[in-house]
């Protein structure tokens, strides 16, 4: 990756219904814009500036999703009400980010949920897109969710037995199960729900969500808030309608993008890579050999934002 930097500006932007939301900007102020879109949902940015984007080029901007990172409330606290945090709120605020910013259009980089956001915002706002880089690639198809949390099992039986073995009624939804359990007021049912959860997470990802170089992504705020804003977001199916990204993707025809994902990723197994790429007229897909969920793609992500760099002026 590039060497490390630090944002030169940074800050709380008040989103409304209650939120605000973390940003910062790092690179070159006269730049490139580009929006790191991070995974979870309820992963956060991290602490330090993306390093997938070459700094002398690029205007790097990330930002912590509603309830996670250092947005507040923070979805880890007691009697936390999540209902003002779905899809439609997460691309208001990139909007709202965009215009404070004073940005018309920037490249939008999303990584596992943020692809799925970033889709949805590329089809919702389009003439705002410059180019789009997805990896870790998700679309939000419903059987995604579902392979996530029962058809992976089959995959790892003894991880999963002790998965379902965490909620009362393994037969119902159980995203929505876990949900119930991690919102529960009571520490000892909510921790463990979390605990539960975030185990279940390290049976099927190669790197655990969030991983950051400063802090154990699994402390126990963390993990909280993480399980709380998946499951909500997985009950919910992401707001999202059955195969949306997939019958729409021909509004992204005119937005050049590059979908990057790993061979040994386990959850291509739903086809998602060559579904959205077959949606998507002109995208690139690239397939990296003896890559995961979160490791050995890095390269090919730094090419496609290396050729991006080169193709466009900055637009602010």
């Amino acid at each position: 990756m590039y060497p490390e930097n630090e944002p030169y500006e940074h800050g709380m932007l008040d989103v409304g219904d209650g939120h605000s939301v973390y940003w910062m900007v790092s690179g070159n102020a006269n730049g490139k814009p580009a929006l790191y879109v991070h995974g979870g949902p309820g992963s956060g940015c991290g602490t330090r500036p993306p390093r997938q984007f070459d700094p002398a080029v690029y205007r790097v901007i990330a930002f912590d999703q509603r309830n996670c990172g250092r947005s507040t409330p923070h979805a880890s606290e007691p009697g936390i009400d999540l209902s003002t945090n779905t899809t439609d709120h997460l691309i208001g605020d990139m909007e709202q980010l965009r215009e404070h910013l004073g940005i018309d259009k920037w490249l939008l980089f999303g990584v596992s949920w943020g692809s799925v956001l970033s889709l949805t915002y590329a089809l919702r706002h389009p003439e705002r897109v410059s180019e789009m880089i997805v990896t870790a690639v998700a679309t939000g198809r419903h059987c995604e969710v579902e392979w996530l949390i029962r058809g992976f099992g089959s995959l790892a039986p003894e991880a999963y037995e002790r998965f379902v073995a965490g909620v009362p009624d393994p037969g119902e939804d159980i995203s929505a199960a876990y949900h119930r359990l991690l919102m529960d007021p009571d520490p000892a049912v909510h921790r463990k729900a979390a605990a539960d959860w975030c185990a279940w997470e390290d049976a099927i990802a190669t790197v655990p969500p969030g991983r950051d170089v400063e802090h154990d992504p699994w402390e126990p705020r963390f993990q909280l808030a993480f399980a709380r804003l998946v499951t909500h977001y997985f009950s919910n199916r992401c707001w999202l309608a059955d195969d949306e990204l997939a019958r729409r993707g021909h509004v992204l025809k005119d937005i050049p993008g590059v979908i990057v994902h790993g061979q040994l990723d386990l959850g291509a197994l739903t086809g998602k890579p060559w579904v959205l790429h077959h949606a998507w007229p002109g995208s690139e897909l690239v397939i990296v050999e003896h890559g995961t969920h979160g490791a050995g793609t890095t390269e090919a992500v730094i090419a496609a934002t290396d050729r991006f760099a080169k193709a466009s002026a900055p637009t602010t």
